[in-house]
């Protein structure tokens, strides 16, 4: 599966696309900026996605890797 279908299969399930988490994120406090703040874990981000948006673990490790910048939408 690529990565944007990782991303079009949590929109699909939450309503969220890729713009939705980063305000999502900074409004939480995991990001300042656009990037993951040095103190934040992964688990915390992950966690949060799981108990909030009911994603799976690859989803939200998917979420992750977009916030963190290793990802980017349209990314196979």
């Amino acid at each position: 599966m690529s990565f944007q279908a990782y991303l079009d299969n949590i929109r699909a399930k939450t309503g969220k696309g890729p713009v939705d988490f980063r305000q999502l994120a900074e409004q939480k406090g995991f990001t300042q900026n656009g990037e993951v703040k040095p103190a934040v874990r992964a688990g915390e981000i992950i966690k949060w996605l799981k108990e909030d948006f009911g994603l799976g673990h690859g989803h939200a490790m998917a979420i992750y890797a977009l916030l963190k910048g290793v990802k980017k939408e349209g990314n196979k």
